[in-house]
C-alpha cells in the first residue's frame, strides 16, 4: 500500500470516528429523560391518598373521642359527607368552671361580720383590761380600733414591753394572725416634754412604742406585709392634755384592723364635674 494510499485511508477513519462520537450525547440525554420520568412517576404515587384508610382512620379516632358520650354502637361518622374537613380536639372539652361574682355590698356585709366576730373575740381574750377601763375596742370607719393604755404596755418614758404587755399582746396576736386585714400600730404621747438620749422628743418616743408592738406581733405570727408602725407624738390627742388623767388617757398605742373592702374610687375630675 503507498503512502498517499495510506493516508487517504487513515483519513477517513478518523472521519468515522469522529461522527460516532458525535452522537453518543444521545444516550446520556436517554438516561436523563428516563430518570426525570420515573421520579414523576414517584411523585404522582406519593400524591394519591388512600381515601378507604383515611376515612377508617378518622372514624376511629373520633369514635375514641366521643366514647365517652355513652353510645355504644357506631361512631357517629356516617354522616360526614365525604371530602369534608374533620378537625379533631387537641384536649378533651371540660365543663366551666363557675365562680360566684360577689356584689360589694354582700362582700362588704361578709368582711364586716368577720371583723365584728374577731372584736368579740379580742373582747373576750382583754376582757379584765377592758373592765378596768385600760382598753377600749371601737368600731370606725377604718375598721376596728383597739386602744390601749400605755401604762399597761411601758414603763413612764420607756419603750420596753412589760410582762403583762406580753402576755395580753400575744393573746390579740394570735387572732390576729388568723386574718389577712391589715393591721396599723399608733404611738401616742402626751404634751409632756422629753429630751433623752434614746428619745430626744415624744416622736421618737411614739415611733419606737409602735415598733415595739409590732416585733411582738410578728414575733406571734401575725405577718409582717399586714403591719404598719406610725408613730404621732402628741399630735392626735383623745382628750385635752390639761389634767393628768387627760394625759394618761392621750398616752396610748392604738391598733386599727383595717377593713380590706374600700369604697368605690372616684376620679377627682368626675367629682368636681358634678
Amino acid at each position: 500500500m503507498s503512502r498517499s494510499h495510506r493516508h487517504r485511508h487513515h483519513r477517513r477513519r478518523t472521519s468515522v470516528e469522529e461522527h460516532e462520537n458525535h452522537d453518543r450525547w444521545l444516550v446520556s440525554y436517554a438516561d436523563f429523560i428516563t430518570l426525570m420520568f420515573a421520579f414523576f412517576v414517584v411523585m404522582y404515587a406519593v400524591s394519591i391518598v388512600n381515601e378507604g384508610m383515611y376515612r377508617v382512620l378518622s372514624d376511629s379516632i373520633v369514635s375514641a373521642f366521643h366514647s365517652n358520650s355513652g353510645a355504644s354502637g357506631d361512631a357517629p361518622t356516617s354522616n360526614i359527607p365525604r371530602g369534608s374537613a374533620i378537625v379533631f380536639p387537641l384536649v378533651a372539652p371540660r365543663k366551666p368552671i363557675i365562680v360566684p361574682i360577689q356584689k360589694p355590698a354582700e362582700l362588704k356585709r361578709e368582711t364586716r361580720e368577720k371583723m365584728r366576730n374577731m372584736a368579740q373575740e379580742i373582747h373576750d381574750a382583754l376582757s379584765p383590761l377592758i373592765q378596768n377601763g385600760q382598753v377600749r375596742i371601737t368600731e370606725n370607719a377604718r375598721g376596728i380600733t383597739l386602744d390601749i393604755n400605755a401604762n399597761v404596755l411601758f414603763q413612764p418614758g420607756d419603750a420596753l414591753l412589760s410582762v403583762d404587755a406580753v402576755h395580753a399582746l400575744s393573746a390579740v396576736a394570735q387572732i390576729l394572725a388568723k386574718t389577712d386585714f391589715s393591721i396599723t400600730v399608733e404611738g401616742h404621747t402626751d404634751n409632756t416634754p422629753i429630751a433623752t438620749t434614746q428619745f430626744p422628743s415624744n416622736w421618737e418616743l411614739s415611733g419606737v412604742r409602735a415598733s415595739s408592738v409590732v416585733r411582738l406581733l410578728i414575733d406571734h405570727g401575725v405577718s409582717p406585709a399586714q403591719l404598719t408602725a406610725i408613730g404621732y407624738a402628741d399630735q392626735r390627742p383623745l382628750a385635752a392634755n390639761d389634767t393628768p388623767d387627760h394625759r394618761a388617757h392621750n398616752r396610748r398605742v392604738a391598733i386599727t384592723i383595717e377593713s380590706h373592702v374600700p369604697d368605690v374610687a372616684e376620679s377627682v375630675a368626675d367629682v368636681v364635674s358634678r
